[in-house]
């Protein structure tokens, strides 16, 4: 058995409202596998973003342990976090976070800029990447210029493009169409397979549990397993 891109064991983590303290996880663990979509479902306050942000090194437990391909990345600073985050992990988000300003080849290839890999290395990926996406044709035009699941097409080109160990997403699906979201998840599936990267996405939407080779419900900050038929 391969082992996991993401391992978590015994994450709590507790927010305060003013004098209130909202427990948002209350010992959770989890694994994820290379080529895996894991999808967590929940209603809202379960705990589902909580985990997403953990794993996504945006915020830090207050127990428990995170390893990123094997490493511990539970306790690392801010600078660290930041660097393994350009480095690891890609993000797709339910309104795409795409920038208008900048054509769709430019926001593909920013995650690549940052990195600071050479510009023809660069250029090659970001063909490369748009290609395997369908939307090679539209690397000159604006974000705007498309249509949604196109949009999302490229956020998915974004997040891969640097090759991540981890795939994250939050609500990938919210936004569109049941046509084009059936489309968006087959290609999500086949892009991180593909890739050999693992894929924890955050999602109310059936059509995304029923794509996932495992499902995970979170109720009050705790997880019970269930399989895709399950899911009602």
């Amino acid at each position: 058995m391969s082992s996991p891109v993401l391992s978590a064991r015994g994450l709590c983590k507790t927010y305060r409202l003013g004098t209130h303290v909202v427990p948002a996880l209350q010992g959770v663990d989890l694994d994820v596998l290379p080529g895996e979509m894991l999808a967590l479902t929940g209603p809202s306050g379960s705990g589902k973003s909580t985990i997403l942000n953990l794993a996504g090194l945006i915020d830090r437990a207050d127990q428990g342990e995170i390893r990123l391909g094997g490493q511990d990345v539970s306790r690392l600073d801010e600078r660290a976090a930041t660097l393994l985050r350009r480095e690891q992990l890609g993000f797709i988000f339910q309104g795409f976070n795409l920038v208008p300003v900048m054509t769709v080849a430019d926001n593909v290839d920013y995650p690549l800029f940052l990195a600071g890999l050479p510009d023809a290395q660069r250029r090659q990926r970001v063909a490369e990447a748009l290609d395997s996406v369908g939307l090679a044709e539209h690397a000159a035009h604006r974000p705007d210029a498309l249509s949604g699941g196109q949009r999302q097409r490229v956020a998915i080109a974004r997040a891969l493009v640097k090759r991540p160990r981890l795939v994250i997403a939050d609500e990938p699906t919210a936004s569109l169409d049941s046509h084009t979201a059936d489309q968006v998840l087959a290609l999500m599936r086949e892009r991180c397979r593909a890739e050999g990267a693992a894929c924890l996405i955050a999602t109310h939407d059936a059509r995304v549990v029923h794509r996932c080779d495992r499902v995970i419900a979170l109720q009050d900050g705790r997880i019970v397993a269930h399989t895709p038929e399950d899911f009602q």
